[in-house]
């Protein structure tokens, strides 16, 4: 184990740490001059987040007066405790959180790390595709960096950012056509997808459901080609893999999501937002189920989160921005830790 604090090593981080205290400030002048509000939610929550890949950390929450111990869970997102504020009539909130994922340590990864998060009610995801160029440009400006780089890949934020559709996506780096996989958007054909990646090369694994197979696709050949140049938006997700974003009311396949692409390296996540309570239980029921099928276990529902939605959540969008990564793209470097203060050990 390195000591990283010791001077020498430190003073071979500071110039990145100098650059990350830059975008912070341009983070929190863009903000300002929007007319956002800066909130600071708890860590500690009922339940972490139920995307089921995720693996959150336990611990216990102790009652001095009843002597009763509870099971919370560190956040993997501020996203429940943030959309309850928006139900209690917040419009326009931001978010610099440090959030928390158990098994994640890699060059981009790290068990606790810096997310950011901001709401606008009344607006849509298209929207926020503008905000979140915007904002990076600015970061890039703050920066001082010309390009935003990693892995011996530029992008520049500057200028005007490649949209493309999912489904478009899978068309050009594949050849394939990724709707007719599924003909029952929320219950998508495991079968077709899998004759569709063995026709391209990609051999099916024993077990793949349809799910396993677009990312298995989409990480060999889609996800290191997009954002060089310039950043990309990839956006209109399957409605099966919605997650918390409401299907767009023209097309029913499809989910109001987009993320971010820059240099190959997925950057931000957005959602319009679903404000259905019944319809989020559903979806939520669905992702207990299916963790539960894949890690045999899984997370509790945030029932005062469904109540927020049922009093009243009103429409909006959100993104969350990996701030960790923004920085390291910013400043050129390969590994997460090099914009740390202190790393997780």
């Amino acid at each position: 184990m390195q000591e990283w604090w010791r001077p020498d090593r430190f003073a071979l981080r500071r110039a990145m740490l100098d650059k990350r205290g830059q975008i912070l400030a341009a983070v929190r002048s863009f903000f300002t001059d929007r007319g956002f509000v800066e909130v600071d939610t708890p860590a500690l929550q009922v339940s972490p987040g139920l995307e089921p890949h995720l693996r959150a950390f336990a611990t216990k929450l102790h009652d001095p007066q009843q002597g009763q111990a509870a099971l919370r869970y560190l956040h993997t997102s501020p996203e429940f405790a943030m959309k309850k504020l928006l139900a209690a009539g917040m419009s326009r909130i931001w978010q610099l959180a440090h959030v928390f994922r158990d098994g994640e340590r890699s060059a981009t990864h790290h068990p606790e790390f810096s997310m950011l998060e901001w709401y606008r009610v009344g607006a849509s995801y298209r929207d926020l595709m503008e905000e979140c160029a915007a904002l990076v440009r600015a970061c890039q400006h703050a920066a001082g960096a010309q390009v935003l780089s990693w892995r011996g890949h530029a992008a520049d934020a500057t200028g005007d950012w490649r949209r493309i559709s999912v489904a478009d996506a899978f068309q050009e780096h594949c050849g394939l056509d990724l709707l007719a996989t599924a003909p029952d958007p929320l219950h998508p054909d495991t079968d077709r997808l899998a004759a569709a990646a063995s026709g391209i090369g990609i051999s099916p694994h024993p077990g793949d459901d349809w799910e396993t197979l677009f990312f298995r696709i989409f990480l060999d050949r889609i996800e290191p080609r997009l954002g060089h140049q310039v950043p990309t938006i990839l956006y209109d997700y399957p409605l099966s893999m919605a997650a918390l974003a409401r299907r767009r009311p023209d097309d029913l396949r499809l989910a109001e999501r987009f993320e971010v692409y820059i240099c190959g390296l997925e950057l931000a996540n957005a959602f319009g937002e679903l404000t259905d309570a019944a319809e989020q239980r559903t979806r939520f029921l669905a992702d207990q189920a299916r963790k539960q099928q894949l890690y045999g276990q899984t997370y509790p529902i945030d029932e005062d989160f469904l109540d927020a939605l049922q009093y009243g959540l009103p429409a909006c969008a959100g993104i969350a921005l990996g701030f960790d990564r923004l920085v390291m793209l910013a400043t050129g470097v390969q590994e997460i830790e090099e914009v740390l203060w202190a790393p997780v050990r």
